[in-house]
Parts: structure tokens; sequence; C-alpha cells
């Protein structure tokens, strides 16, 4: 089972590998078959009369089980989502699972991803991040989104619909902060490509009233570190020894407010032996 990740915009973006494994495959399943058969007309892939099935979110578990039955036969499944990678934010989920748990190897042929993109034009750490897929439609519930995510050490990832990306910037500032850095990336790799940046305030009063198109990420850098006293610290160590060894006291200390854990473990020494 091939699980084949396609062009997120230019058609060129797709692998020689992926190409190879369309070319090959006995039969081919995909979220949008119309997207599929323009693919392989523009590189040149003929379909002949391999079968060509409808797979996505909505069809059910009957083309799942009809697909399973094509590996259980020994044939070469494919299968792609309309752009980017299967099981990101694209259908493939379930087919990957069961196709694993019957036994079958399940392999990709990696390539395209919005998010992967968005992060090396964003210009916003890259060595921690947290993809939060599409934020909820209504202002309450995506706000309480948020605030779950506001201390995530990483940068943040979400897609976001062009009508909502300006209130879903309003609420990000209301509830991160106005001045916390930020991306709003638009038609990645297409003509129209374009990457915006700065504040989620500024981002925010950018597109207030904008007739916004096209696909859009949305990109939040990670909570700045705290400030954090040694009087904080005492404290927290004094509570956390009453129960742990000096070394979990320690541990876990450091660990929660991202201090040094030698200077950590010096201080609760310091703090066990004058108890």
């Amino acid at each position: 089972m091939y699980f084949v990740a396609t062009p997120i915009g230019s058609a060129r973006d797709i692998t020689l590998r992926a190409l190879d494994v369309l070319a090959s495959a006995d039969v081919i399943a995909a979220e949008d078959t119309r997207s599929m058969r323009r693919l392989l007309e523009i590189h040149g892939v003929a379909l002949g009369d391999r079968p060509l099935l409808s797979y996505h979110d909505h069809s059910g578990a009957r083309t799942r089980e009809k697909l399973l039955g094509f590996l259980s036969a020994g044939k070469a499944v494919a299968y792609a989502s309309e752009a980017g990678t299967p099981l990101i934010a694209d259908p493939g989920y379930h087919l990957s699972k069961e196709a694993a748990e019957a036994g079958h190897l399940v392999t990709s042929a990696p390539g395209p991803s919005a998010i992967i993109t968005a992060l090396t034009l964003a210009g916003l750490p890259t060595d921690a991040f947290f993809f939060g897929g599409f934020l909820p439609n209504a202002k309450g519930a995506r706000r309480t989104s948020l605030e779950a995510l506001r201390d995530v050490p990483g940068t943040l990832v979400f897609y976001e619909s062009p009508r909502r990306v300006a209130e879903m910037l309003k609420d990000a500032a209301r509830v991160m902060g106005d001045d916390r850095q930020a991306a709003v990336c638009r038609e990645l790799t297409k003509k129209f490509e374009e990457v915006r940046r700065g504040t989620l305030s500024d981002l925010a009063s950018e597109l207030d009233g904008v007739n916004v198109k096209g696909e859009i990420v949305v990109l939040i850098d990670r909570a700045a570190p705290r400030e954090i006293s040694d009087e904080d610290l005492t404290e927290a160590l004094t509570e956390a020894l009453k129960s742990m060894s000096v070394r979990d006291a320690a541990d876990g200390v450091a660990k929660a407010f991202g201090a040094h854990k030698r200077k950590v473990y010096q201080m609760a020494l310091k703090i066990a032996g004058n108890s």
C-alpha cells in the first residue's frame, strides 16, 4: 500500500518516485479522481484500464474494504489525497491503519506538504512545532482552542479559511498577545504565493476587511520564556521536597520552569541540607 504525496500547487513539484508508483500501481485510489486524472495527464502517466477509485472521509468503509481486498489479492495499491501528503490534514488514516493491521506493507512516496513549506518561509523557529489543523469556526470555541495551545513550546501551525483568517488573527492576538510574532502564508507554490510576517496585531489589522483568496497557512511563534526568579524556584523546590527526593524534585521543577537543571539541583541540595 503506497501513500503518495501530490503537489499543493505547481504540478512540477511531484517526485520521480511518486510518478513511478502511480505508473506501476495495479490500482489507484484518490481523494479526487478528477484531480488525479489531470495529474496523470500532465505527467504523461497512462491510466489505461487500471481501476481509479474515489476514497475520502465520506466514502465510508465499503470503499476501504474494496481497497483492502485488492491488497489481499496481491495487487499494488496507491492512494493520493487531492493535494499534499495523505493523512496530514487529509484523508487516509483509517486506510493506513487497517492495511497495516491486516499485515500489508504500508509505505510512503513522500513529497509536498503545506505545513513544511510554510515553516520554511515564515521566518519563525522550526526546531519544534505543533500542527493544530483547522480551528473551530465559532469564536468562543476558537478562543478556547487557542488558549489551550498558548504555551506550547514550539511554533504553532494552522490551516485557515480565507473568509475567517482576519477574525482568527484577532482572536489569536487577544488570547496570545498583540506582540506575538506570526506569519500568514497564502497560495504556497502557486502563481500568487504570498507571505506576510509581523505581530498578530499588525497582521490582523492588515487583513481586516481584505478580500483574501486562496489556501491559507497561519503560523504563530512560541510564547516568550518567562522571567524566573530564584524566589520562585526556591518556593517550588521547598514544596516539592516535602514528598520527593532531591533529584526528583530538582528534575520536576527544572522541567516545569524551563530552568537549568544543574542550578536547580544545587538549589535543591542546599534547601534539603538546611531543613
